[in-house]
């Protein structure tokens, strides 16, 4: 059971998440920090649900400080969104290298995901969702949010990445 709004609330099976992935608005307050500089203070992110994965929280760009990211050359393609280019971010004369993915041209399902743009939790010193500090998926590849909502089992445990 998680806490929702002062009540308690079943957790929801990532195995319950559908597939091709759902996207759903999520007005909680989402901050993410790193080296003690908000990257992205949100409470308009879209979360993307997908089977046997934590959720992703796409934050908009309006809400980030992009003149920390630089967009990197780094490029995958997802099945169901389209192909994802990634972002570098430099603060106080530190790299890290593909903290953050974004859609530049979604699939036209996934269009509401067009400036918008995800963080590994792993990658950045915390990430929150309504004050609940998030845990990275496992394996590092993902880029889910792990909060008290979700159980699992995840994907990104050894040997689950096909």
């Amino acid at each position: 059971m998680s806490q929702v709004h002062g009540r308690q609330k079943p957790a929801e099976s990532v195995w319950d998440y559908p597939r091709p992935p759902r996207m759903v608005p999520d007005v909680r307050h989402v901050i993410v920090r790193h080296m003690g500089i908000v990257l992205a203070d949100s409470r308009r992110c879209i979360r993307v649900l997908e089977t046997s994965h934590p959720p992703v929280f796409y934050v908009p760009r309006q809400d980030i400080r992009m003149d920390l990211l630089t967009q990197s050359t780094r490029l995958t393609r997802c099945e169901w969104k389209g192909v994802a280019s990634y972002w570098t971010l430099k603060v106080l004369g530190r790299t890290v290298r593909d903290v953050a993915w974004s859609y530049e041209e979604p699939d036209a399902a996934y269009a509401a995901l067009a400036d918008h743009v995800a963080f590994y939790p792993g990658r950045v010193d915390s990430c929150t969702v309504g004050g609940e500090r998030v845990l990275p998926q496992p394996g590092g590849f993902y880029g889910g949010w792990i909060t008290d909502e979700i159980v699992g089992p995840l994907k990104g445990l050894p040997g689950s990445e096909g």
